[in-house]
């Protein structure tokens, strides 16, 4: 017999799950319910709207993101890098569900969830080049999350080790932060 709990959490499980392999806006609730084995009632009446679900994936992700963002690493880019790339690593799937399905930051009206992410966006940027970079370093932050968005959110089929790794040596060679 399942709890309520339970359920909940195979929920979340089989949304976070799909959201990685096809996206949000791809994914139904009836869709979910099928990977769990419940109607589709039976997942509205614990996620409706599906945003509900989405926001509660999202916020481990965001908690880190605040501690990420809260550290003083004292000027050592190299741990900066190191932390980011565990941060992206960790959250790939929240990062892929944010990059292909909430669409340009850029371009994202006032008190709209692109706006948060266009912040956290730059304060990342700022963490990664100091305050008033020159045009070199603004270039190779700029890189840098770069690779991490695109190398995390097209990478969820393989193991997060692998990709951690890979991702810290292509971040380091960016930043020419890497052993020579």
């Amino acid at each position: 017999m399942t709890t309520a709990d339970d359920t909940r959490t195979r929920i979340l499980a089989a949304a976070r799950a799909l959201f990685a392999e096809r996206g949000y806006a791809l994914t139904s609730l009836a869709d979910i319910a099928a990977a769990v084995g419940l109607t589709k009632t039976a997942v509205a009446y614990h996620f409706h709207p599906k945003d509900r679900l989405a926001a509660e994936l999202l916020a481990p992700a965001a908690e880190d993101l605040l501690t990420l963002l809260g550290t003083d690493f004292a000027g050592d880019r190299r741990a900066t890098v190191e932390a980011l790339v565990t941060f992206m690593v960790r959250h790939r799937a929240v990062n892929r569900l944010l990059m292909e399905d909430i669409g340009s930051a850029d371009d994202a009206p006032p008190g709209s969830p692109g706006e948060a992410i266009r912040a956290f966006r730059d304060e990342l940027l700022a963490k990664l080049t100091g305050p008033d970079p020159d045009d070199e370093t603004r270039l190779r932050g700029w890189a840098v999350l770069g690779a991490l968005q695109w190398g995390t959110a097209q990478t969820m089929n393989l193991p997060e080790e692998r990709v951690r790794e890979s991702l810290l040596r292509t971040t380091l060679a960016i930043e020419d932060l890497s052993p020579r």
